[in-house]
């Protein structure tokens, strides 16, 4: 028999006694925790909307073009040249024109962002009045106008740097004039401030233990630099030139100063030889479409061709993209496997 049982008096003492309730604090606290999760289902609402609106832009803008371009886009408007008034023909002077830029600006952007990057990070001291004078330029640099850099190039590798080699090879006017390589060191210069911030990203997320335990085994700073701390970084070097990529092949604006032209059917190419016309103008995807779509009497008639080319310049441009990003993976999982 248990004690409630044996003591009926005492039990019903027990429950008519009144139990203490959640203190203020509880129910404040409780309270609080409603609210906090409300505006948590709030704002995970908000942002998943703005998220699905962007995402339903893209796509719209996406659908617009293939729909608007994909039938235009045969094997002959790959590889013939443009004809009529630019009405048709094809537009492969301008893809190849597009091609060459970007890769000529990849030789030149690269070199001078790493070096950059790697002084910045690896041997300049962070309080010395050089590096702040370096990354307020390299931070300024990055929101000039494009077209003022267009500007700069037309005065300084057109008229002085190529005016300059003229004079010096006797020439009358061969590299002073606007051609494929100064659009190209253009926008190298306008590329440059990505390639050196993402550079030094890079840099950043190698551990210090790495460049330490070079240093321990006997290598100098700049063998551990070189060969240990350069190839970890890899991924955060071909992340901005994926990044410069993507701005470089959409820029028209400086283009059009130094050395972009509406119409080259000729390629910047030697017929006998592999190598590049680096003093001859060229045509580009970006300029084409906006010659075509509004240049053109009969915009009707063009609008094809303005769809078509936008969807190929895309298609350029995410081409080369996925052939970096497969790189940069690639070499993101040879340093995790050979780092474990």
């Amino acid at each position: 028999m248990t004690p409630q049982m044996a003591n009926p008096s005492a039990a019903l003492a027990a429950l008519a006694t009144p139990r203490p309730g959640p203190s203020v604090r509880a129910l404040a606290n409780a309270s609080r925790r409603r609210v906090q999760a409300g505006w948590n289902v709030l704002w995970t609402g908000v942002s998943g909307l703005a998220t699905l609106w962007i995402v339903l832009i893209v796509a719209v803008i996406l659908g617009t073009i293939v729909l608007g371009g994909w039938h235009t886009v045969t094997w002959g408007f790959l590889t013939q040249n443009p004809a009529v008034g630019m009405t048709e023909g094809g537009i492969f002077p301008a893809i190849f024109g597009t091609v060459a830029l970007v890769f000529l600006m990849i030789i030149a952007v690269l070199p001078v962002g790493v070096l950059a990057a790697v002084y910045l990070h690896e041997y300049a001291r962070p309080t010395s009045p050089v590096t702040r004078l370096v990354r307020f330029a390299v931070n300024n640099l990055a929101g000039v106008p494009s077209i003022v850099f267009g500007l700069f190039g037309l005065g300084f590798f057109v008229q002085f740097v190529g005016r300059g080699m003229d004079r010096a090879l006797g020439q009358d006017v061969l590299f002073g004039q606007p051609a494929i390589l100064w659009a190209a060191l253009t926008l190298a210069l306008l590329t440059v401030p990505v390639v050196i911030v993402a550079t030094e990203e890079g840099l950043a997320a190698v551990p210090r233990a790495v460049r330490e335990g070079s240093l321990a085994l006997g290598a100098t700073k700049f063998e551990t630099i070189w060969r240990v701390v350069l190839p970890a970084a890899a991924p955060g070097m071909l992340t901005g030139l994926i990044l410069a990529i993507a701005r470089a092949a959409g820029e028209v604006a400086p283009l059009m100063i130094v050395g972009m032209v509406k119409l080259a059917p000729a390629l910047p190419v030697d017929r006998h030889a592999p190598f590049l016309h680096l003093e001859n103008k060229f045509m580009h995807l970006g300029f084409h479409i906006f010659d075509v779509g509004f240049q053109s009497p009969n915009v009707e008639a063009t609008k094809p061709l303005v769809f078509a080319t936008a969807f190929l310049l895309l298609v350029l441009v995410v081409a080369m993209n996925l052939t970096a990003i497969t790189v940069r993976n690639r070499l993101r999982r040879r340093y995790a496997s050979s780092a474990v």
